[in-house]
Parts: C-alpha cells; sequence; structure tokens
C-alpha cells in the first residue's frame, strides 16, 4: 500500500505540545468566528442583502477550508509526523483544492456586487436580485469542486513509491510531485493553466473591478459619501490582495524555484491566517456588523449573581 508520511513542522519534542495546543487554538477560533458571522448574518433581518449573502457563503467555506487542512496538521505534531494512505492523501488534495478555488471565485463575485453596488446604485435591486445572487454562489462552489475532481485525476494518474516521505502539513500538490516516480510535466502543465484560470484570471477581473469602483468613488461630491464608500470595499479588497497574492507566490511561481520551507511558510498563512483574519478584518471594519453584534450582547440576560449584587447595593442606598 502507498502511504505518505507527512512531517508537519519539524521541531524539538518538547515544544510540539505547546505548537499543537497553538493551532488547535487557532482552529477554535477561526471556526467561532465564522460561525458567529453566519449566525448573525442569518438572524438578522437588515442583513439579508446580496453583499452578506456572499459573506455569508465565505464563511462556510472558511469554516471547511480550515478543517479540511488542521487533521494532518495537528496529528503530524502530536506524533512528530503523520502516516496518511494515498487515496486519504488524494481525497484532502481535492477537498482542499475545491475549497481554495471556490473562495478565488466567490470573492470575484463579491467584486462584481460591489462594483454593482456603487457603479450602478440605482439599478442594484434589480441586477442583484434573489435568484442571481443564489445562481452565482452556487457556480462558485460547482466551479471550484469541478476544477478540483479534474486535478484529482491527473494526480491519481502519478506513480509514487510505496513510502513517501513529504516535507508538508497536508497533502498539498507541490510536495506530492516532487515525490512522484513517473513524468510530472503534463500535470505541472495542467496544474499552471488551472492556477492561471482560478487565480490569475478572478484576480484580472477583481482589479479591473475596483478600477471602475474606485473612478466612481472619486465622483462622490461628500466627503462623507467617500468615506462611507471605501469602508464598503477596504475589507474585501484587503482580504483580496493578501490571498491572491501568497496563492500567486505559491503555485504560479515554478516549484522549482522555490524553497520548500518558504512554500510551507507561505501555505501556512493563507490556509491558517486567511480563515482567521477574515471574521476579524469584516466584523471590525464593517459598522453594520458591529451594530448587531452590540445589540445582541446588548440583549444577552445579565446573570443572577449580578441581579442579586444591584440589589443589595440599592437597599443600602
Amino acid at each position: 500500500m502507498i502511504v505518505f508520511f507527512l512531517l508537519g513542522f519539524q521541531t524539538h519534542s518538547v515544544l510540539n505540545p505547546l505548537i499543537f495546543l497553538f493551532f488547535l487554538t487557532i482552529y477554535m477560533l477561526t471556526v467561532a468566528g465564522n460561525i458567529l458571522i453566519l449566525i448573525i448574518i442569518s438572524t438578522d433581518m437588515r442583513l439579508h442583502s446580496p453583499m452578506y449573502f456572499f459573506l455569508g457563503n465565505l464563511a462556510a467555506l472558511e469554516i471547511w477550508y480550515i478543517t479540511t487542512v488542521y487533521p494532518t496538521l495537528l496529528g503530524a505534531q502530536v506524533g512528530e509526523g503523520i502516516v496518511i494512505a494515498r487515496h486519504g492523501c488524494i481525497i484532502q488534495f481535492i477537498l482542499f483544492s475545491w475549497f481554495t478555488g471556490s473562495e478565488c471565485f466567490l470573492l470575484t463575485v463579491m467584486a462584481y456586487d460591489r462594483y454593482v453596488a456603487i457603479c450602478l446604485p440605482l439599478h442594484y435591486t434589480t441586477l442583484m436580485d434573489k435568484q442571481l445572487c443564489v445562481q452565482l454562489a452556487t457556480t462558485t462552489w460547482m466551479l471550484g469542486l469541478i476544477i478540483s475532481v479534474i486535478n484529482g485525476v491527473f494526480l491519481c494518474a502519478l506513480e509514487f513509491p510505496h513510502l513517501n516521505e513529504v516535507d508538508h502539513f497536508f497533502c498539498d500538490l507541490a510536495p506530492l510531485i516532487k515525490d512522484a516516480c513517473s513524468d510530472t510535466s503534463q500535470i505541472e502543465l495542467e496544474v499552471f493553466l488551472f492556477s492561471f484560470l482560478v487565480v490569475s484570471a478572478p484576480f484580472l477581473l477583481v482589479i479591473i473591478s475596483y478600477v471602475y469602483i474606485i473612478s466612481a468613488i472619486l465622483k462622490i461630491p461628500s466627503t462623507a459619501g467617500k468615506q462611507r464608500a471605501f469602508s464598503t470595499c477596504s475589507s474585501h479588497l484587503t482580504i483580496v490582495i493578501a490571498y491572491f497574492g501568497i496563492l500567486t507566490l505559491v503555485y504560479m511561481v515554478p516549484s522549482a524555484n522555490q524553497a520548500f520551507n518558504l512554500n510551507k511558510a507561505f501555505s501556512l498563512l493563507y490556509t491558517v491566517g486567511t480563515p482567521l483574519f477574515n471574521p476579524i478584518v469584516y466584523s471590525l471594519r464593517n459598522k453594520e456588523i458591529r451594530e448587531v453584534l452590540k445589540k445582541k450582547l446588548m440583549k444577552v440576560p445579565r446573570c443572577k449573581c449580578f441581579k442579586i449584587l444591584s440589589k443589595s447595593h440599592e437597599r443600602k442606598i
């Protein structure tokens, strides 16, 4: 049976429990933050708009995205490496590729939504109706799935030794190709082409959208209007630049020119970093979400002990 031994992060054995707790804490904070965004969006009628519908999809994607990577990441730190069968490794790569591609397409759709809202405000409710939003969201998930399955088929065609030592924390494509004992030129070309379709083309569309958006914002006469328009776009643009920039370094730059430790560090940024910071960026920089969250926290009933202390204090007065 062909198996892969994922090394994870090779550190002193004494530090492994601390690193495990660190990553476990990040995972719990990431999942909790994205679930909180889903709850806020789904329970407040004021947030039932296209922008927040797509933001909810992004939060759901981040949960699945990080959950795909973390089993091997945490397992490698517990046992100073983890063994995973070939079929398990390919399944993990297909799932990871699915959510990565879907997120790229979803960020592009979110840019289009901001373009319509700012450049065509009078037609926004007509163009971005509920049916179109559902269709766009479904398309992003389906395109990501189709591309990931095709990548998985090409990966299945490669031949590997029975035992493969992989210097990574999950089954990513570059380290798997490195260990293949068959010709990898075809899959490397295919991966480059699909990376262009999934990373470069959507990023180019986002940049074009924001050229029109910024041009329209600069034409707004009032300073308050400009600030409000910029605030609705700055969070999304921050995530786009960080996410697409790292993906370009990892997948568009030839693997032969990269040190695998550097590749692993970049992979950690977009697999662990962006899912954690997405809810932080969108919640802290979004006025509507902050207000809804504040109101919901104000409705939380005070604990009994606080009520008793308050009553006793009133009697003394």
